[in-house]
């Protein structure tokens, strides 16, 4: 079987890579397309997988994104035209949806983003299958959507497939004498980011000085950094990140995917940003490893990072085994649903 892989963002090239692994071992080609979005070129680059790109991200703006969305749909078309794939998968998938409606090759979306609204809008209905986890809140045609028990950071953050490295998160930033804070800032360009404001100068500050009496303080930003804040900016790898991660004392920022990651490690998190996440509600309502905080107000994250710090280590390890125990091992369930279309997907509708 052939299978075409569309990377639109540096989160999905860890969603596909086991799972891409997985089909070539049993024996199918994979080819990888990509985006030139933020570091998902240089990931893709680092972790040694071939891929074609297709599209730069542009300046911000539903206009700007209309624009690309012609263009990169005409460059997947050329691709698809010249690889004749089987079947496409993506996370969000708006250009393979489109087309695999002009081809009629099968497409399968992935997705857990549901203030994506316009995006989900132009994509779901002509997506043969859309695959969401169990916590997704939002609306999708029930007669071509399945759900899973688990979570997008699992295919590549599960104990399957990912065992943290202590020296490596030491060459990346991690302290050897005192504990880490991870904290990570979004540019805010996506198109369901529209409409949506970042934290201010003034809030980082505040939750650094909070920080940085605690311990070390790493920050991860897509945006260019501020020179006051540039001492702190990671300067690790970014296909090593995970492991200092796995490490950190607490989790604080704006990225959901890069919250749930935390959580999935057992890194108590603080998720800060005025639209929320199916994923990182359930991961607060059913363990409580992340703190959704929807106002961007620094009492209300002082708080949350003190309420973190008066629990132990030991009690977000415990808790982590509580949601690897109530969940699947994504990366396998991904490759089955892929190479088995359609009958893994009629199965799994029957027992809904």
């Amino acid at each position: 079987m052939k299978i075409l892989i569309d990377i639109n963002h540096p989160a999905h090239v860890h969603f596909f890579r086991n799972p891409a692994r997985l089909l070539v071992n049993r024996g199918h080609e994979v080819l990888f397309t990509s985006r030139d979005k933020e570091i998902a070129l240089e990931l893709l680059d680092e972790l040694g997988i071939r891929h074609k790109p297709l599209s730069v991200l542009g300046k911000r703006g539903l206009f700007s994104l209309g624009i690309e969305l012609i263009q990169r749909d005409f460059a997947l078309y050329r691709v698809v035209k010249d690889f004749h794939p089987d079947i496409m998968a993506a996370i969000g998938g708006t250009f393979i949806a489109h087309v695999g409606t002009l081809t009629h090759i099968p497409s399968l979306i992935f997705y857990d983003t549901e203030n994506a609204q316009l995006q989900n809008l132009i994509t779901y209905p002509l997506a043969s299958c859309v695959i969401l986890p169990r916590c997704y809140k939002s609306w999708v045609p029930q007669k071509t959507s399945i759900r899973y028990a688990g979570y997008h950071e699992l295919s590549y953050l599960h104990p399957n497939y990912f065992i943290p490295n202590k020296d490596i998160a030491i060459a990346n930033g991690l302290s050897t004498d005192k504990d880490t804070f991870f904290v990570r800032l979004l540019s805010w360009q996506a198109s369901h980011d529209v409409g949506e404001q970042g934290w201010t100068l003034d809030l980082l500050r505040k939750v650094v000085a909070k920080l940085e009496t605690h311990g070390k303080v790493i920050i991860s930003s897509e945006a260019p950094l501020d020179e006051e804040f540039a001492p702190y900016r990671y300067q690790g790898k970014v296909s090593e990140v995970h492991h200092v991660m796995a490490y950190c004392r607490a989790f604080l920022g704006e990225s959901a995917t890069m919250a749930s990651e935390s959580a999935v490690l057992g890194i108590p998190t603080i998720y800060v940003a005025q639209t929320g996440r199916g994923y990182t509600n359930e991961q607060e309502r059913r363990y409580g490893l992340v703190r959704n905080i929807r106002e961007l107000k620094w009492s209300l994250i002082e708080t949350a990072i003190e309420d973190i710090l008066a629990k132990q280590k030991a009690h977000w390890q415990k808790v982590r085994q509580s949601l690897l125990n109530d969940t699947i091992d994504v990366a396998d369930f991904i490759a089955s649903t892929i190479e088995t279309f359609p009958a893994l997907i009629h199965e799994n509708q029957k027992q809904q």
